[in-house]
């Protein structure tokens, strides 16, 4: 890559599941990369090994809080992804779509950059339209327990298309559908995680409803593949466009293949379904095989093994660790005398 090829990239949300990922590919690629993150859900071991000051540049820091940098790209990856988690603090979620994108928008317009916003499949709520395409406008409801997210989102996408008319900004916009693979949290309660963890250690896998309502799940490999057509193809291709795999499986169909997978002895649990939780939710993928000539290929099993591999790595080591931290406290063999008690 020559110096004139090579960008200076903002990832926002660059210690994240995706984020991380992106990265490692951006750099393999020969940019230049600031991640920018508050480590609120994303973990500074997904960016272990990536340290370079030359190369790849960590600020901590909330995109919701204004910050001025030279860049020529901006990934906007920020806001916490799973219900679990957003619905822990909505306020905070809320402000990261609303005003961290606006805050990313103003930075696109100081440096003409290119920016790329991460919107999502739950703009679509729990639909009426199946498969979803770009032109439905979706069923959310704007005061349940996952608009914070979901409004956030559809706010941040508003956002994104006023700057584009009225401020000129270039903005690409992708509707990310279920995505699953290395670098995931292991504690962020996403359906592909939580199955996984919970065989892995052979405990109860938890299926909310009856396990029928379906989910398209994308490997990570795949999705960033059609992210980076979107943010290569032309200008005037904006979006939204959806970016996910359009097979169809019930969540006990995944359930069943993890526990076949990992050889868990784990038992199928049910709890009730959440409010307003998706009973479907299958991407059309036409706009993007027309625009990006993009498709996945990964298929399902061949991305749960990678998977597997991965957090049954993860575990490995948090085992040891712990191991490490409890063999290094050894109890005293001192007496405590009476005056100074026996707190422990």
């Amino acid at each position: 890559m020559t110096r004139e090829q090579q960008k200076r990239v903002l990832i926002a949300g660059g210690s994240g599941f995706l984020g991380a990922n992106l990265a490692r590919i951006l750099l393999a690629e020969g940019h230049k990369v600031i991640c920018l993150d508050n480590f609120s859900s994303g973990r500074r071991s997904n960016l272990a090994g990536l340290a370079s000051p030359e190369r790849l540049q960590i600020i901590d820091h909330d995109v919701a809080d204004p910050i001025s940098l030279a860049v020529d790209e901006i990934f906007n990856m920020a806001c916490v992804a799973s219900p679990i988690q957003y619905q822990e603090d909505p306020l905070q979620t809320l402000r990261t779509s609303t005003v961290g994108t606006a805050n990313l928008l103003q930075m696109a317009v100081a440096n003409d950059a290119l920016m790329f916003q991460a919107s999502t499949s739950e703009v679509y709520g729990n639909p009426h339209e199946h498969p979803q395409t770009e032109d439905y406008f979706g069923n959310v409801n704007p005061i349940g327990p996952r608009a914070c997210y979901d409004e956030g989102k559809r706010c941040a996408e508003t956002l994104c298309m006023d700057y584009h008319r009225a401020r000129n900004v270039k903005v690409k916009i992708a509707r990310i559908f279920n995505t699953y693979g290395p670098y995931m949290h292991p504690d962020d309660g996403r359906v592909v995680s939580n199955f996984i963890v919970q065989a892995l250690q052979n405990k109860p896998i938890t299926v909310y409803g009856d396990g029928s309502q379906t989910r398209s799940f994308c490997y990570v490999d795949d999705l960033l593949k059609g992210i980076l057509a979107l943010m290569r193809a032309p200008l005037n291709i904006v979006g939204p466009i959806n970016i996910g795999n359009p097979d169809e499986f019930t969540v006990l169909e995944l359930a069943t293949q993890v526990i076949e997978m990992t050889g868990s002895r784990s038992k199928i649990v049910f709890e009730p379904l959440p409010q307003d939780d998706p009973v479907k939710r299958r991407p059309d993928i036409t706009r993007a095989k027309e625009l990006l000539d993009w498709a996945p290929k990964v298929k399902l099993r061949e991305g749960l093994a990678r998977t597997i591999e991965y957090f049954d790595g993860v575990l490995k080591e948090e085992e040891l660790e712990s191991l490490a931290v409890r063999s290094s406290v050894r109890p005293s063999t001192r007496k405590v005398g009476k005056s100074e008690g026996a707190i422990l």
